[in-house]
C-alpha cells in the first residue's frame, strides 16, 4: 500500500512541472525590422523631411523636439515580436563627434514597436509613437537607436558604455541616426563644498607664517596634455534593428532554487494531503505494533 502511495505521489508531482515548461513564452522566429522616423514639433506636426529610414551622423541641423517612429511598410511582423527604439541625449565637450570628448548621459526615452506599428497605405493622418528628450543648451549629442539599453557608462544590467571618441567607443549600438552640435561649452558641475568636521579633542592652534612656496611649477604641469587623434570615420548607422530576445513577463516570477523543492510540489495542486496522510498512517501502525508488544510482555 505504501509503495502504491509513493508511486501516486511521484506522478502527481511530475505533471505540474511539465505543464509549467510548456507554458513559457518566447519570441522565436522574430526577425530584424526596418524603422522609419521623422522629426515633429511639440504639437506633433512634421518638421522638414517626411518619413525616412536614412541613417547618418549630424543628420539634423537642430536638436529634434520629438521624433515619431514606426515600422516601414511591406514588412511581416509576427505576433509577440517587439522592437525597442530609443532616443538619448548627452552633453559633450565639443560640437562634433571628433571633439565630443567625454560624453555625459542626460536623458532617454524608449518605445516598443509591434505589428500594430507597421505602416500601410492610408495611414497619413494616423498618430504614431513619439520619443522626446531634453533639448541641450550647450554642446551635445542626440542618438536614435534600436535597443533599450542606457549607454551611461554604468555596469549594471540594462546599461552600457558611454560614447567616447578618443577611445573609439562607438555607442549606442544599433544606431539609426544622430545629431551633434551646440554653440557653447557646457558648464561644469559645481562640486559640493567640504563640510568641516569639528573635533573636541584637538584644540585649535594659531596659524604660523610659512615659507614662501616654490615658484617653480612641477615638471609634469609644464607639459601640455596630449590631444587624442580623431577616429578615421564617424559611427555607422542602420535602420534595421533586432527584436527583443524574449517577451518580459507582466509580473516577475521567482526562479526555483536547486536546494529547495519546486513551488509546484508545495502548491494547492500538489499531493500534500496524500503524503501527510501516508506519514500519519505509518506513525499509527508503528505505535500500534509497539503497544501490542508491550502488552504481550506484561502478560
Amino acid at each position: 500500500m505504501l509503495a502504491a502511495l509513493g508511486a501516486a505521489s511521484f506522478t502527481a508531482v511530475a505533471l505540474p512541472v511539465l505543464g509549467a515548461t510548456a507554458a513559457s513564452a518566447t519570441t522565436a522566429g522574430c526577425q530584424s525590422a526596418t524603422v522609419q522616423y521623422r522629426v515633429v514639433d511639440t504639437d506633433g506636426n512634421p518638421v522638414g523631411a517626411d518619413w525616412t529610414s536614412q541613417g547618418g551622423f549630424h543628420l539634423w541641423d537642430t536638436p529634434p523636439a520629438a521624433v515619431e517612429v514606426r515600422l516601414a511598410p511591406g514588412q511581416s511582423v509576427g505576433d509577440g515580436c517587439r522592437y525597442p527604439v530609443s532616443l538619448a541625449e548627452y552633453t559633450t565637450e565639443g560640437s562634433n563627434w571628433y571633439t565630443s570628448g567625454h560624453q555625459t548621459f542626460v536623458d532617454k526615452a524608449t518605445v516598443y514597436l509591434t505589428a500594430a506599428d507597421v505602416a500601410d497605405h492610408g495611414d497619413g493622418k494616423r498618430s504614431w509613437q513619439k520619443l522626446k528628450v531634453e533639448t541641450p543648451d550647450c554642446y551635445g549629442q542626440i542618438d536614435l537607436y534600436g535597443d533599450d539599453v542606457i549607454y551611461d557608462g554604468k555596469s549594471e544590467e540594462g546599461h552600457g558604455p558611454a560614447p567616447y571618441q578618443p577611445d573609439n567607443i562607438v555607442t549606442p549600438y544599433h544606431l539609426i541616426a544622430a545629431w551633434n552640435g551646440g554653440d557653447q561649452p557646457c558648464a561644469p558641475d559645481e562640486p559640493e563644498a567640504p563640510r568641516p568636521t569639528p573635533s573636541e579633542s584637538t584644540p585649535s592652534t594659531p596659524s604660523t607664517p610659512t615659507s614662501p612656496a616654490d615658484s617653480t611649477p612641477p615638471a609634469e604641469e609644464t607639459t601640455p596634455p596630449t590631444t587624442p587623434e580623431p577616429s578615421a570615420t564617424t559611427p555607422s548607422t542602420t535602420s534595421d534593428v533586432p527584436p527583443l530576445e524574449t517577451t518580459p513577463p507582466t509580473t516577475p516570477t521567482p526562479s526555483p532554487s536547486r536546494s529547495t523543492p519546486p513551488l509546484a510540489e508545495t502548491g494547492s495542486s500538489a499531493p500534500v494531503g496524500l503524503i501527510a496522510g501516508g506519514a500519519a498512517l505509518a506513525v499509527v501502525i508503528g505505535a500500534g505494533a509497539v503497544y501490542a508488544t508491550t502488552r504481550t510482555r506484561r502478560s
